[in-house]
């Protein structure tokens, strides 16, 4: 009688350590998840357009985070610097569906698995140059992750654009930081909880 509790006992430990093996699978899947876009990655890159300064202040965060290569998007030809004649120039070349030439050199794309795309909210979409710079970089196979900065329009329609022209790529989940506060310890915060969502480890 005693050996077969013995037995019982043995069968039910097993049993309950398959159980415990299992659920802890289970609990892990989530994270695995959120972890593999980061880990099967190749190496990153962030790309932006800045005139103002404040998308670039998120970029070079993003960059100082995950690591791998960053580009700013250069106009061929600047922008005027005053505020006025450059919203007028930008909503002339929305109005066209211009491509503004850009002097940026478009790196070898296949040595990234993941793209940053930074810009701010112009008239509620991209800035013709970032247009510029998705259909001339060789995008294939790589996922873009939008972020912008904003006035108090979000991220307007530039998703809805950015998946128009980019129809080959996956387009993640975006990030809108406001403009005033770009290169905060709250804007950083915000920019730290969208990489761990992507399964990068906050440093």
């Amino acid at each position: 009688m005693k050996m077969q509790f013995s037995g019982i006992k043995r069968r039910a430990r097993r049993h309950f350590l398959a159980i415990m093996a299992l659920a802890t699978t289970v609990l892990a899947l989530p994270l695995l998840a959120t972890q593999t876009l980061a880990a099967d990655a190749k190496k990153p890159l962030v790309v932006y357009y800045s005139e103002s300064g404040n998308t670039q202040k998120v970029a070079e965060e993003i960059h100082k985070l995950v690591g791998g290569d960053i580009l700013r998007i250069e106009p061929a030809t600047p922008y005027p610097t005053n505020y006025k004649e450059l919203t007028e120039v930008a909503k002339e070349e929305q109005n066209k569906n211009a491509r503004p030439a850009i002097k940026t050199a478009i790196p070898d794309m296949s040595q990234y698995g993941l793209i940053f795309l930074g810009y701010p909210n112009w008239w509620s979409s991209m800035p013709m140059p970032v247009y510029t710079f998705v259909e001339k970089a060789d995008l294939k196979n790589i996922s873009i992750a939008p972020f912008d900065t904003h006035g108090g329009g979000g991220l307007g329609h530039s998703i809805e654009d950015l998946k128009k022209i980019a129809p080959q790529c996956k387009i993640l989940d975006p990030l809108a930081i406001s403009g005033n506060s770009a290169g905060s310890s709250a804007a950083n915060a915000k920019v730290r909880q969208w990489l761990e969502k992507m399964g990068f480890a906050a440093k």
